[in-house]
């Protein structure tokens, strides 16, 4: 009997059975997170990163630069936070700027000079450079035209009198009211040229603004100050566009540019990061490469100074200067991606690399880690951290409410957010995690990973943390248990998330569909998987699989459909083992065409993980043999011999849904280990059939709905499963199949000739 298993592979599968013990055990230090206690070294607050944890303080040593290079979500900002706040508790009242930069005139109207200075003496020569222009502009004569009115308003006055006295004469002496005309004449032309004066003084007075426009010159020579260091204290700048204008600075547009009003070029001059903090943290490295500015970042680390210039070669300021160089002795903290890190490897030789890795370190992030059980507690301790930042969340929020109001208010109001009633005792307090809830994330860090690793890419995890306390304390349950993990892994997906449960939901009509209208020939439950790029979090989905054999033609494999190069390699490798194993049985020769059929699957196929399936398929169609349509099958093919493939975990787990009737999956031997996160907080048992081990997990309390799961070392072993056929048996049903299409064929062929 064809057997590839040994006596030690049994007691490794059995051995998989003690995962839960051993997990539990490893987080039997504590009950409940209340009593597991957060670092005070903040650095320590970073879980995972073990070797970015030491590069950090490596180069914080030497005031290195640093390049982190992971997928979103693994701690790379955190990192650099950290790195910042060791530096500033260690160098930090050594390497921040003392210094305010300042900028004052320079030979022409396009130059500005750069000094650096005490803030203090600065501020102290400014106010009294002020001040005298202040004395200067009292000193100036307001414009007044007093003598003109005043000689213009007596000569009225007279002649206002001269008019009185003569028209009282005229009463006993009638010509004299000739006199009276002509003075009264004269006094209202005079009235008329003393309100003329009045307004022609007003105007000079409001309109011109002699004085401002006398000292005007004076004001523009006032340096003015760019940068203060006792206003800006911070010693590191995050940078999360870098561009030209906010890594080096430049010169605002000009609002007044005609005349002699135009804003001098040193009140329009502004820096950037490079000449205001010591450290800078550039959050996206891709960013920089688009805007082109690598190389002058490059020159700048080299030199440490550079010069302030205008913007575009054309508009307001492009042909601003500064005649002297700013200081820019700065420590770069970079982040990026892989795909990144490859175009850095390229451009210039790693010319960036190089500077990096002159005076610093450049640190892998790790995409996952080991299941230790010093990771396990760094995984309880980082669920700490997330319930006291929740706990200051809530004090921030409803801090004044409890005030004010008490927690009766905050009943109350949290009834208007949830939309129904809550206990007498509500009490919108944090709960602390049971042992079990954090088993549930560990568990969920495992699905996420393979190899028997913990993912580290922890920030969607953050969001199933707060939505399970939040479920708890709309429950009021005294702590977050598994069953508020698992709702808050239902509500808690992302986009792919949501479009692979509308997805699923299509596939389980279309599987029981295809199940009830064959009779399972040549169909097979291959196992596919959605990867989420922002979560890094992996959903399973059901793959029909329909293949047909015929005989009779070119030996060539079809497979229509948007198929990626892996894919199409994985059915021509089919075809090849298949063409192998006619071969070695002795099979007469005869020309097959193999039809492959992925069905429904519109977004494409990439990936040699259905490779099995499709053997399975086509020799299913070969030797007229039903699959069985309650299991799935994932591995890759290579001989005989089924090899590990990715997203395991999440495959299987995607088709214990009872919806979907399916009872069980064949998995690859070495994929083992990612069948033991299924096992947490589920019963279970050893099960064997003919020489294939497997796990019989309930996925119903009370040993209610098994779900079998078979380990298979070779494509016999999952023959024997799917199809209930042994190694023998499947090759002397291909001996008969040959000679029977061999035969057929000479047949037809005497018929036509």
């Amino acid at each position: 009997m064809y057997n590839v298993y040994r006596d030690e592979d049994y007691k490794w599968i059995r051995e998989l059975m003690t995962y839960p013990q051993t997990l539990e055990k490893n987080l039997g230090h504590f009950e409940n997170t209340s009593q597991i206690t957060v670092p005070s070294d903040p650095i320590e607050k970073v879980i995972f990163q073990e070797k970015a944890r030491k590069a950090i303080r490596k180069v914080a040593q030497n005031r290195g630069h640093l390049l982190l290079a992971g997928k979103p979500g693994t701690g790379k900002s955190l990192l650099a936070d950290m790195f910042n706040h060791v530096i500033d508790k260690s160098l930090g009242d050594y390497i921040r700027h003392r210094e305010a930069i300042v900028a004052y005139p320079g030979k022409d109207q396009n130059h500005v000079r750069i000094a650096y200075a005490e803030p203090d003496r600065i501020e102290e020569y400014i106010s009294m450079a002020n001040q005298g222009i202040e004395n200067a502009r009292e000193s100036i004569e307001e414009f007044s035209l007093d003598k003109q009115i005043n000689s213009v308003t007596k000569v009225k006055t007279a002649l206002l009198w001269v008019t009185g006295a003569s028209l009282a004469a005229g009463i006993f002496f009638p010509p004299a009211f000739i006199v009276t005309g002509l003075s009264g004449i004269g006094a209202i032309f005079m009235f008329m040229q003393e309100n003329n004066h009045k307004v022609q003084e007003k105007i000079q007075q409001e309109l011109q603004n002699t004085k401002s426009a006398n000292v005007k010159h004076l004001v523009d020579m006032i340096p003015e100050v760019l940068h203060d260091p006792r206003r800006d204290t911070n010693l590191m700048i995050r940078v999360s566009e870098p561009n030209s204008h906010n890594m080096k600075g430049g010169f605002r547009h000009d609002p007044y540019q005609s005349g002699n009003l135009h804003t001098p070029i040193h009140k329009r001059a502004y820096l950037g990061a490079h000449a205001k903090a010591p450290i800078i943290y550039i959050d996206e490295l891709k960013t920089l490469i688009k805007e082109g500015y690598m190389s002058s970042l490059l020159e700048i680390m080299q030199n440490k100074k550079y010069m302030l210039e205008g913007g575009k070669n054309t508009g307001s300021g492009a042909a601003d200067r500064s005649e002297n160089y700013l200081k820019a002795d700065n420590i770069i903290i970079a982040c990026c991606n892989h795909d990144t890190l490859h175009y850095l490897q390229e451009e210039g030789d790693g010319a960036f690399l190089s500077r990096i890795e002159d005076k610093g370190e450049i640190i892998n992030m790790e995409n996952s880690v080991p299941e230790t059980k010093e990771n396990i507690a760094q995984v309880a301790q980082y669920i700490k951290q997330e319930i006291i930042n929740l706990e200051r969340e809530f004090d921030e929020t409803w801090g004044t409410v409890i005030e004010k109001e008490g927690l009766a208010g905050v009943r109350r109001r949290s009834e208007q957010i949830i939309g129904r009633r809550l206990p007498f005792d509500y009490r919108l307090k944090v709960r602390e995690f049971s042992r079990n809830a954090v088993a549930e994330i560990i568990k969920e860090l495992r699905c996420r990973a393979s190899d028997g690793k913990l993912s580290c890419i922890l920030r969607p995890i953050n969001g199933i943390i707060k939505t399970a306390e939040l479920e708890a304390i709309t429950e009021n349950s005294e702590f977050v248990d598994p069953g508020h993990i698992r709702k808050a892994l239902r509500e808690h997906t992302s986009i792919e998330g949501a479009v692979s449960r509308e997805i699923f939901e299509h596939k389980k009509d279309l599987k029981k569909y295809i199940t009830s209208m064959t009779d399972s020939i040549g169909y097979v439950v291959g196992l596919a998987v959605i990867r989420s790029r922002s979560s890094g979090q992996m959903f399973g989905q059901p793959l029909p699989i329909h293949c047909q054999i015929n005989a009779g033609g070119s030996d060539v494999v079809t497979a229509p459909g948007k198929l990626g190069d892996i894919a199409k390699a994985a059915a021509e490798n089919v075809r090849a083992s298949i063409k192998k194993l006619l071969q070695r049985v002795g099979a007469p020769y005869v020309g097959y065409e193999m039809h492959i059929e992925y069905i429904q699957a519109h977004d494409g196929v990439e990936g040699d993980s259905a490779s099995v399936a499709m053997n399975i398929g086509l020799i299913s169609d070969y030797i007229r043999r039903p699959v069985s349509q309650k299991y799935g099958i994932t591995g890759s093919l290579t001989g005989e011999i089924i090899l590990p493939v990715g997203g395991v975990t999440e495959k299987v787990r995607s088709i214990m849904d009872t919806d979907l009737t399916m009872e069980g999956a064949c998995v690859p031997w070495q994929n083992k280990h990612d069948i033991e996160p299924l096992l947490v907080n589920a019963e279970f048992e050893y099960i064997q059939k003919e020489e294939v081990p497997g796990l019989r997990i309930y996925r119903t309390e009370g040993k209610r709905d098994p779900f079998d799961v078979y380990f298979c070392k070779t494509k016999y072993n999952a023959y024997r499963i799917l199809m209930d056929v042994s190694k023998e048996e499947v090759e002397e049903m291909i001996t008969d199949r040959s000679k029977q299409d061999m035969e057929a064929i000479r047949n037809a062929r005497g018929r036509n000739g």
